[in-house]
Formats: structure tokens, sequence, C-alpha cells
């Protein structure tokens, strides 16, 4: 399995140029080696100025952006991802997502698109988000190169069992996005139990959770030097903790398809 570090830095919603700059520079800083940008956050330029100024060589961050999913026909695949390493200010990146299978996405047409931007060197790797046990099995048919990720929801509120397990099978990363449940791991009883027994707080438990769950790489958004930090260096959970945690009832997705921009 491909190694993707752990945690990464989300940066969906960071689109002030000189914050998200900022933020990448300090994160990286702190050690974090996973950057995860998309077209569609219009935040790359950003996510590369803060590249560039940090003291960490480009040859140590792994970095991640995604194609549109206006831009999934073949020739705007090939366009956009040139447009997006200029942005970025690289010469390739080690991870490019299909991000949405919706709009211009045909399996028959976008995934070979993807496996030329492997071939010919503009990724090191091919993922793909928001996508079910079924589509990976239709994409996994058609592209020559290996899918090393599939970018999701994912937190106590949805743990998506069995598409982890079928991603663990096959030996594809699933890194989880909203790991804080944007904003609401406060209303999860549970969590808030652990937090206060912990002296922490319900998101620090979250993430804890999802970082030890094997073959996860969570994407935490933070912009303030003490979350950044925090996030970096979870809390370790016991094995009576992951049980409460599991056992959690309550089923809740948080991000809408509709609302896409949230990833």
């Amino acid at each position: 399995m491909t190694t993707v570090p752990s945690p990464g830095l989300g940066t969906s919603g960071n689109d002030d140029p000189e914050q998200c700059a900022e933020t990448v520079r300090t994160a990286l800083e702190i050690g974090y080696r996973h950057l995860d940008t998309a077209q569609m956050y219009d935040n790359e330029a950003a996510v590369g100025d803060g590249i560039a100024v940090s003291a960490v060589d480009r040859d140590d961050v792994f970095l991640a952006t995604k194609v549109h999913p206006s831009n999934l026909a073949p020739d705007d695949v090939a366009e956009t991802a040139a447009e997006s390493l200029g942005r970025l200010g690289v010469e390739s990146v080690d991870l490019f997502y299909v991000h949405w299978p919706t709009e211009a996405y045909d399996a028959e047409t976008t995934l070979p698109a993807f496996d030329r931007l492997y071939e010919e060197g503009v990724t090191e790797h091919v993922g793909v988000s928001n996508f079910t046990p079924e589509l990976l099995d239709e994409a996994s048919e058609i592209l020559d190169a290996p899918i090393v990720a599939n970018q999701v929801e994912m937190h106590p509120l949805l743990p998506q069992n069995d598409l982890l397990e079928y991603c663990r099978e096959r030996d594809i990363t699933v890194v989880a996005y909203a790991p804080l449940l944007r904003g609401d791991a406060g209303d999860v009883p549970e969590l808030v139990d652990i937090a206060e027994d912990r002296d922490t707080t319900p998101e620090a438990v979250s993430l804890a959770w999802l970082c030890q769950r094997e073959g996860v790489v969570p994407i935490p958004k933070a912009t303030g030097e003490a979350h950044l930090r925090a996030n970096f260096d979870p809390l370790e959970l016991s094995a009576e903790e992951v049980a409460r945690i599991d056992a959690i009832g309550r089923r809740e997705r948080l991000i809408d398809p509709d609302d896409a921009a949230w990833n």
C-alpha cells in the first residue's frame, strides 16, 4: 500500500490567500507532510505559496489535489490538471483525484484521462473521491493505474464500515474528510463523555478514533497554530473508548453532494 502521511491538512473553505499560505507554512513547520486541496477550493495557488515559503523540501510533501466535477471530460482533465500544477507552482503532484463522480464524469472516458496523467508523470498516483464500492469496482476495471486512495466523508456518525473493509482488502487508503464533524462533535454524547473524562474536546476524540482505524488517513481543517498542533498530535484512545464510539447507533451524513464545495 502506498503510504499516505497521516494526518493530512484539509484546506477546503480556506480561501483567503494570505491565511491559507500561512496555514500551510505553519503546518509544514509543525510536521504535516500531507496537504489536500482541489480545483473546487480556489486555493491551489495559496497552497503552493505556502509550500514555496516553507523550509520543507517539496520532495518531502505529499501533495494532493482534485479535478473539479465539471472538468472531468478527457480534454478538460488534461488542460485543467496542467493549470493546477501552474497554480501550485510544482512540476507534478503526488495524488490527483476524481473529485466527485458527477457532472462531466464518465468512467469510460474520464478514467483513461487520469491514466494519461499518471503515465506522463503529472501525478505519482491516482485517486478517487466519494466513490462507493460499486463505482470503485467499475473504476478498477478501467484504470491501468492503481487506485491509491478514496476520499470520503468519515467520522463517528458515518463510519463507512463496509466501504472501509472493501478498501482495506484492496490496499486503497481511505482519506477521511469532515473528521471533526464540521463543528458538531459536541452534539454527540459519547464523544462528549470521553472528552470530559480526558479533559479534551469532542473533536479531539473524533480525530483520535479515526487515526486509530487501520487504513484511514484523516484530513482535519484548521488555521490557528494551536489547532494545527492539536490535530497533528492526537491522543490515544483505549480499546474500551474505541468500542464506545464504534457502538454509536446514530448515523448522519454531514456533506450533501449538492453542497459539494465543502469537499
